[in-house]
């Protein structure tokens, strides 16, 4: 979330960052000019009505005090009319406060849908076509057969099965089990085990459900709220009376609204960074305890709302997924650092897993919402024959932590400033198994175990056929 006070002093640097958002287009400028002329018209509108308010209260209070004065000197003409001048203030201040929260609301309902701004160093673009290419890793293997996709490999070992779980739950979901289940497992164990052994960050096992602040402070609300899952539970009688004995008549009346009075929910987590970020809410750090570094293997949840029509066969794109989640919260001098490290954590243990790949800078029209800069990790899937996101690691400088209050105490002791938070998959679990399934596959439809993997596998050096 953006500093109105910047916006307020410095428009241009806004209006800049989301014409480089929006492509450098001159419709992309109209409507920047246009949201920023609107978002200093309510500022205005909010300080204005914030020191009449004040004025008036603080002219009520005076006249309070002089109400006693003059009662002193038994001056009960003066006395009066102050009296009638406090209760006429006293009828103004409602509406004006009123006013206030209303003006308030809506400028911060605004700059919550605003993105992030992109750092300077990223490329300008209008979407993936645009992103630039920073490094490779390894090469793609030559096959004395025409290599597989991955649900071709599973469906064939008898481990993989998309039918029964479309029974159970839908389109998007899948049932693996077997050695293919293990295999997964497996995964997600081990690049725990390196990231908390070798990288130096703190596993947690984090809760799926979180509230409305939390997805609003990692930004996935309110913009992404249809590419959410969204879990109600209904209240017992008991609960309910509480409500309404604590005359919470707003919560009923958004509850009355949605046709679902007696019920209040919580939001799946479609990352894990939604819950690791948020540690740090509304809380001071010391500097000595940054940068703090947190790692947590989860499933996650998502809508995928715009997906229609994309990879509707195989593990690419699912509702449910498992995915170890990398969250660093540091000071805005080393986040640039950080991002780096965190990219190269990442790499580390695609390249342990001896998995071609590549990585690329998204660039101004391709990367996420929070985002200031972002790299992406594409694998090699050889039964695709192309390049698929396997992580994407972000920083997002004070963006998140302005939407959480999440501040840090300097070592030299000036006031709290506000944290640098970035996030990365470090990987994603599913897709990591898509790439190992279609890289070390054999031409008898067997699956060779990676080496890395051997320790997690109790033994068992192929996948094959189930009997």
């Amino acid at each position: 979330m953006h500093d109105i006070k910047w916006i307020r002093d410095e428009p241009e640097g806004l209006i800049n960052a989301l014409v480089r958002r929006g492509g450098g287009s001159d419709e992309a400028r109209r409507d920047a000019e246009a949201l920023v002329a609107k978002l200093r018209g309510l500022d205005e509108q909010r300080r204005a009505t914030l020191t009449q308010l004040e004025a008036l209260l603080a002219r009520r209070n005076a006249a309070s005090k002089e109400i006693g004065q003059a009662k002193s000197k038994k001056d009960e003409g003066t006395a009066a009319a102050l009296m009638a001048e406090v209760a006429e203030l006293k009828e103004k201040v409602p509406a004006l406060e009123a006013e206030s929260k209303r003006l308030e609301a809506e400028l911060n309902g605004e700059l919550a849908a605003i993105p992030n701004a992109p750092l300077a160093e990223v490329p300008q673009g209008a979407d993936e076509h645009d992103n630039v290419e920073k490094s490779r890793f390894g090469a793609a293997r030559s096959y004395a057969f025409t290599p597989k996709q991955h649900f071709e490999v599973g469906e064939a070992l008898g481990q993989m099965d998309f039918e029964t779980a479309a029974k159970l739950s839908g389109a998007r979901f899948v049932v693996n089990k077997g050695p293919l289940a293990r295999l997964e497992r497996a995964l997600g164990q081990f690049f725990l085990d390196v990231h908390t052994g070798e990288h130096g960050y703190i596993e947690v096992n984090p809760p799926l459900l979180v509230r409305d602040d939390a997805m609003f402070g990692t930004a996935q609300l309110p913009k992404f709220r249809e590419d959410q899952f969204w879990a109600t539970r209904w209240l017992d009688n008991q609960e309910i009376m509480a409500v309404a004995l604590r005359g919470d008549d707003e919560r009923l009346e958004t509850a009355l609204a949605k046709e679902t009075l007696a019920s209040e929910g919580l939001w799946l987590i479609p990352t894990a960074e939604v819950p690791l970020t948020n540690l740090v809410r509304e809380s001071i750090l010391s500097e000595e305890e940054l940068p703090l570094r947190l790692t947590a293997c989860t499933p996650c949840f998502r809508a995928e709302a715009g997906a229609a029509g994309r990879d509707t066969r195989g593990m690419i794109r699912q509702h449910q997924f498992t995915k170890v989640e990398l969250v660093s919260i540091t000071t805005p001098e080393k986040s640039a650092e950080e991002h780096e490290r965190m990219l190269a954590c990442a790499e580390a243990v695609l390249k342990k897993l001896d998995l071609h790949y590549r990585v690329v800078t998204l660039c101004t029209g391709d990367m996420g919402f929070a985002s200031q800069k972002t790299y992406d990790i594409e694998v090699w899937l050889p039964g695709q024959g192309a390049f698929r996101e396997i992580s994407s690691c972000s920083v997002c400088g004070d963006f998140q932590a302005r939407r959480m209050n999440a501040r840090y105490r300097p070592a030299e002791g000036k006031g709290p400033r506000f944290v640098h938070t970035l996030n990365g998959s470090g990987v994603a679990v599913g897709r990591a198994l898509v790439a190992v399934l279609e890289t070390y596959q054999q031409e008898n439809g067997a699956v060779t175990v990676p080496d890395a993997l051997l320790p997690y596998m109790g033994g068992l050096k192929t996948i094959e056929k189930l009997k």
